[in-house]
């Protein structure tokens, strides 16, 4: 597997997610809430796309495949920096200079939907992750198709598992914790686990409340202190209280994957980046040491879909080929290309077909947790609420607050800002 994206850039790409969004079709100019079609004919003229990270850096190349296709088109991406990349966005939106399409974050979709046309109705999502294609409706309204795909999983050294009497991943929550205790009481381990803490550690924990049959809103309102995700919080609360995950550990830059290769902390939660990673780290023989898993469940497995979206902006000069674009970047033989050339899941279900991925016994978690990945609420307030839930997190993890008195102030919160 290439490692253009999960190398360097996987830990500003991951933190770019947490904030991504934009969505309208055809050249009519007939309102963001109408769709139009793509039709057969070839992609012509010129056309501008902004991406960010490494897609930005490796997009020029790989469309030239679609200009030989399509003779008369010209596509000119601008890669754009993760941490400039929002700001640029609302720049060229208020001052009506967006590019015909874009790369879009998950969670940015509600911030830049106005300014976002329909998809077309002759563009199909069916076969996408349902979770990658939840994050582009606004009202329902779909502003953008998904494009590549991330997921958390449980990463774990089986080594170690073994050593603790493990033979297979935990597939409860109950196990889930007995087993992060054994390998800390058992195989010689510092802890037992790694919890998501810090910057988006609400997001990278919905697993818990999402696996408990808990919702985040219902439509009209914010849905965070029920039972459901009171329990959820409890038991992430109880791995600190218990000592079984480190309530001070080291957030820098690589003490996750350098823990887990010393083998101090042999389990965490995390994406897809992290594979190549800690092979790189590890080095020869260490990829024999790692097994991925989707999470242990409660009322079910759930975890959180993220990733990024591709959008056509309203005011494009050239909105019919865009979506000609987005149409061919959507196809399975291409996703599983891309997937190639960048390490990028892809959305469509097909791509996880090919060689390539289907081959990966690392991979293959990844595509089963996708298929039950749910994506956070598109509203505008999401950034602040899951800013809040962090804050919240800190000081369950510090256990300078129960869960039930957390979740009311972080209710309280959530209503005054309401969905947006």
């Amino acid at each position: 597997m290439k490692k253009t994206r999960w190398s360097a850039v996987a830990v500003i790409a991951a933190a770019a997610i947490a904030l991504t969004g934009c969505g309208r079709t055809s050249d009519t100019g007939s309102g963001p809430g109408e769709a139009g079609t793509i039709g057969d004919a070839k992609a012509e003229g010129t056309l501008t796309m902004w991406a960010m990270g490494a897609e930005g850096e490796a997009l020029p190349e790989f469309v030239k495949t679609f200009e030989q296709a399509n003779p008369g088109v010209t596509v000119n991406v601008t890669p754009v920096p993760w941490d400039a990349a929002y700001s640029k966005f609302q720049t060229a939106i208020a001052g009506g200079n967006t590019p015909d399409l874009a790369m879009v974050g998950s969670t940015w979709m509600a911030d830049f939907g106005d300014a976002l046309q329909t998809v077309p109705t002759d563009l199909s999502t069916d076969g996408m992750f349902p979770g990658a294609v939840d994050s582009t409706k606004i009202d329902d309204r779909a502003t953008g198709v998904p494009w590549y795909v991330d997921t958390r999983v449980l990463y774990y050294r089986t080594d170690i598992a073994a050593q603790a009497g493990w033979n297979q991943a935990p597939t409860t929550w109950d196990d889930l914790k007995k087993m992060a205790a054994d390998m800390q009481a058992k195989g010689g381990a510092d802890y037992g686990i790694r919890l998501p803490s810090g910057n988006d550690s609400f997001q990278g924990n919905l697993w818990m409340p999402w696996s408990n049959g808990a919702e985040l809103e219902d439509g009209s309102k914010w849905t965070l202190d029920t039972p459901e995700t009171t329990e959820a919080f409890d038991y992430y609360q109880s791995f600190y209280t218990d000592g079984i995950a480190n309530p001070a550990a080291d957030r820098s830059a690589g003490a996750q994957e350098a823990d887990f290769v010393s083998g101090k902390t042999p389990m965490f939660i995390d994406g897809p980046a992290f594979i190549g990673l800690l092979e790189d780290l590890g080095g020869e023989g260490f990829s024999d040491k790692i097994s991925t898993a989707v999470l242990p469940a409660k009322e079910s497995s759930t975890s959180f879909s993220g990733g990024s979206n591709l959008a056509v902006f309203d005011n494009s000069k050239n909105a019919a080929s865009a979506w000609k674009l987005v149409q061919w970047l959507s196809e399975p033989e291409t996703q599983a290309a891309w997937y190639e050339a960048t390490g990028d899941l892809p959305a469509v279900q097909d791509a996880w077909k090919s060689d390539a991925l289907s081959s990966s016994k690392t991979l293959a978690a990844f595509g089963t947790q996708l298929e039950t990945a749910k994506s956070v609420p598109a509203v505008t307030t999401w950034v602040q609420v899951a800013a809040a839930g962090d804050a919240m997190l800190e000081k369950l993890r510090l256990g300078q607050q129960t869960p039930a008195d957390g979740l009311k102030e972080l209710q309280a919160t959530a209503d005054q800002l309401g969905l947006g």
